[in-house]
């Protein structure tokens, strides 16, 4: 080959022999493969010869402190919008649908598809005057996403109330002997005794550079409102039963290694910060009740549930992706069909959450609406609202 002067030198080669080209052309500016490491355009590719949706890869910034970005099919992209459309029914007519915002699924899905440690909040205590004051919205979803992100082979610690520490380590428990869930996972409380606190709890030593979780996930967690109290739907202040959880989603902001996603069907859950205004405007008490602290991601859904339930699937999704899934192996390695049939064994069903609901009724945990111990969540029986939404969210991850 003669080269020519402004030639343009441009190599076909596997990610080991590309970085060897590039250095010893010794170019003042290369893009190139490499071990580890991938170089992906964000030009749009218009004629996708293949006509498959599985072949189109799609990007998305997942975060702008660090910058990060993460890619998925189309295909794939479009059954996890799918999964929002389905939670995003308002069966309580609350107006939770002016909270929507399109892609608030997708992106939590991409980043925690990257997180190799999570940590996950639950507890929302509106029946003050039962006991145990929690309901029985959050615990399951909390425990879908559990499942799938431990099949996954990730780190997952549960912090809670130190009030409510013996339930739910009981809840889980239960959950191993129902098979819900496959392991254990740990749960924790955090009590904030300094300024520090909350990062001492995050990070190995205090050190923002060490974090012990890359994200962190709320689910119906009771959130703090402006006026720094914390409230139910029907404007109770309910802080005397609500431990400070929302100092880690606030020193998150400050920690660009820690990503965090609320999901939540009311505005007033931890997180839902990031819709605060229009949960003011649209939400009944809203202005009052409306959560303060935001998260990175914030998922709405009819029911909270609905939002874990969908996180599982979205997580299944992304990494049965042949795009999504070469991404986060940084091209290394070969692609992880092995471990499909586990994964989609972890998926909630409708069986499990069935388990899941009876388990919370042993522990007179309540639905949140009308303080029932029936087979219900937020008032809506299991059979069959619940049930065909299980069941329509798994026909579209599997099929």
């Amino acid at each position: 080959v003669k080269a020519h002067p402004g030639d343009v030198p441009v190599f076909w080669a596997c990610g080991v022999t590309g970085i060897e080209a590039v250095i010893n052309c010794k170019a003042p500016l290369a893009f190139t493969h490499s071990p580890g490491c991938m170089f992906i355009t964000d030009l749009e590719v218009e004629d996708n010869a293949s006509g498959n949706d599985k072949d189109l890869p799609e990007v998305y910034c997942i975060s702008q402190d660090p910058l990060h970005y993460s890619i998925a099919s189309t295909a794939a992209v479009k059954k996890i919008r799918c999964l929002e459309n389905i939670i995003a029914v308002d069966p309580g007519n609350r107006g939770v649908k002016h909270l929507f915002s399109q892609d608030e699924l997708l992106k939590a899905c991409l980043s925690l598809s990257h997180a190799k440690s999570v940590l996950i909040t639950t507890g929302f205590p509106t029946h003050f005057n039962y006991e145990p004051p929690e309901e029985n919205d959050g615990p399951p979803g909390a425990i879908a996403m559990a499942a799938l992100l431990k099949a996954m082979e990730k780190n997952v610690v549960i912090v809670t109330d130190q009030r409510a520490l013996d339930l739910n380590r009981k809840i889980i428990k239960e959950a191993v002997e129902q098979e819900i869930l496959q392991t254990p996972v740990p749960v924790i409380s955090y009590q904030s005794n300094s300024p520090d606190s909350a990062v001492q709890f995050l990070c190995e030593d205090g050190n923002p550079e060490k974090p012990r979780f890359n994200h962190l996930i709320a689910i119906e967690r009771a959130g703090m409102a402006a006026d720094g109290n914390y409230y139910n739907a029907r404007k109770v202040n309910i802080k005397h039963l609500v431990d400070p959880i929302d100092e880690l989603f606030i020193a998150a902001q400050t920690l660009p290694e820690i990503t965090t996603t609320g999901i939540g069907d009311g505005g007033n859950e931890l997180g839902m910060g990031k819709v605060k205004e229009a949960t003011k405007k649209h939400i009944k008490n809203g202005d009052v009740i409306a959560c303060d602290v935001e998260a990175d991601f914030a998922v709405v859904a009819g029911v909270a549930n609905w939002g874990g339930y969908a996180v599982a699937c979205g997580l299944y999704i992304l990494n049965t992706c042949e795009i999504h899934d070469r991404y986060v192996r940084k091209a290394i390695g070969y692609p992880r069909f092995s471990k499909y049939k586990n994964w989609a064994s972890a998926l909630p069903s409708v069986a499990k959450e069935e388990n899941m609901l009876k388990i919370l009724q042993r522990h007179c945990v309540r639905s949140g609406v009308t303080a029932s111990l029936a087979m219900e969540v937020d008032g809506l029986p299991f059979f069959d609202i619940h049930s065909n939404l299980i069941e329509r969210l798994r026909e579209e991850t599997l099929k």
